[in-house]
This record gives C-alpha cells, sequence and structure tokens, in this order.
C-alpha cells in the first residue's frame, strides 16, 4: 500500500513538473520564441506639411492637365496612380494640384476616412514662395466658393478622390486653356511668355471672377 501511494506521489509529482514546464519553458525555449514572433510594426510619424512643402507647380510631374508630386519622395508610386487606366489608391505623400493656388496632399492611413486621407489646401503662391491660407479635411473652400470636399467626393470610388473630365466630378469652371495659363503664370515658377489663346482664357477669367465676386457682395438697400 505504501508502495502504491509512493508510485502515485512519483506519478503526480511528474506530471505537476510537466504541466509547469509547458507553462514556464526553459529560458532558451522562451528567447527561441520570442525570436521567432512577428516584430510590431511601428505606426509611421504623421506627415509633417509646411508651407517649404510647397513650390512652383511646374516642378512636379505632369499627368495629363494636371501636376503631382510625393512629399515622401515616392513618386514613382504617385504617378503610376494618376497614370491608371482602373485607377488606385495614391501613396501616402502624395501631392495633386490643378492651379498653384490649391492642392491635396495624402497622409498615412487613419487621418481621415471622409476624405481617404486626402489634405485640402487653399494656398497664396508669391515669388517669395508659399502661404498657406486654409487647411483642412472637410471645411475647406476654393476660389470659387465650392467646398474642395464635396467636388472631389462626387469622384467615383475607384479614382481615389482625384477629380478629371471623366471621373464624375461635376464640371468646373476652368477651362484647359485656363488652367494651363494659370499654371504658366505660378508666380514661384520662371517667368515664361504666354500663348495668345491662353492669355484670352486669363482675360476670361478674371471677367468670370469679377461677375462672381459682384454676385456675392451684399446688395445696398
Amino acid at each position: 500500500m505504501l508502495k502504491n501511494f509512493g508510485l502515485k506521489k512519483i506519478v503526480m509529482s511528474f506530471a505537476l513538473l510537466a504541466a509547469a514546464a509547458c507553462a514556464n519553458p526553459p529560458v532558451a525555449e522562451q528567447a527561441t520564441a520570442l525570436a521567432a514572433a512577428p516584430a510590431v510594426k511601428a505606426a509611421p510619424k504623421p506627415l509633417e506639411i509646411t508651407e517649404a512643402s510647397f513650390g512652383c507647380i511646374r516642378d512636379l510631374k505632369a499627368v495629363r492637365g494636371y501636376y503631382v508630386g510625393n512629399l515622401l519622395g515616392d513618386i514613382d508610386a504617385t504617378v503610376a496612380a494618376a497614370n491608371s487606366a482602373d485607377g488606385g489608391k495614391y501613396p501616402p505623400g502624395s501631392v495633386v494640384q490643378l492651379v498653384p493656388g490649391e492642392a491635396m496632399v495624402k497622409h498615412y492611413p487613419g487621418f481621415d476616412a471622409a476624405t481617404n486621407d486626402w489634405e485640402f489646401f487653399e494656398l497664396i503662391p508669391s515669388p517669395a514662395g508659399t502661404k498657406i491660407n486654409v487647411r483642412g479635411s472637410t471645411n475647406v473652400v476654393n476660389q470659387f466658393g465650392g467646398n474642395c470636399l464635396s467636388c472631389h467626393a462626387q469622384a467615383e470610388a475607384k479614382w481615389d478622390m482625384v477629380c478629371e473630365q471623366t471621373h464624375g466630378c461635376a464640371p468646373i469652371p476652368v477651362t484647359p486653356v485656363m488652367a494651363k495659363a494659370i499654371q504658366n503664370t505660378d508666380p514661384r515658377c520662371a517667368k515664361m511668355d504666354l500663348p495668345a489663346d491662353q492669355m484670352a482664357a486669363l482675360q476670361q477669367l478674371m471677367a468670370f471672377r469679377a461677375a462672381a465676386a459682384k454676385q456675392a457682395a451684399p446688395k445696398a438697400n
């Protein structure tokens, strides 16, 4: 009986030791397990965008009627997204500009789901550089009084909120020739002579702005 009791104690002790070994593996095994575990990727730092982030629009890459760049240096991925016939998501750091006074910049995922992580900018370019007049995700209004997000949100999902004439966005009162003339008169760029059609387009644009300003002005009693 005692022998049996002693045997039971030995078996129980062995079982307890085995359980402890499973719960607390040797240090060497723990180190191996930790080394095999996948490393947790650190979240990227928020994208830093300052007035120095913007310069002569013509220094960016021309894509059809607009320009693109990338503040993180990933310009090839940005150009690939812009040139894709099937659309696609722009990589973080992407800059998209139609005219010198406006820009949209892509942040890392998590910046703002409502804008697909784009931030919109109203800029004031001058020979001395760039001033950021307004920036944000949902509250930025363009020079014609339209909310940037409400315009870009009309683009089909595959275009990642980037508007072109066939992307589903409402038309804007800037013709391709007007846009080219505005791009070519960016005060941060080297001065260039405009062809006659672009000069005429600028005059037409100035008349349009004057009419819009007059209509927006409060009427006297």
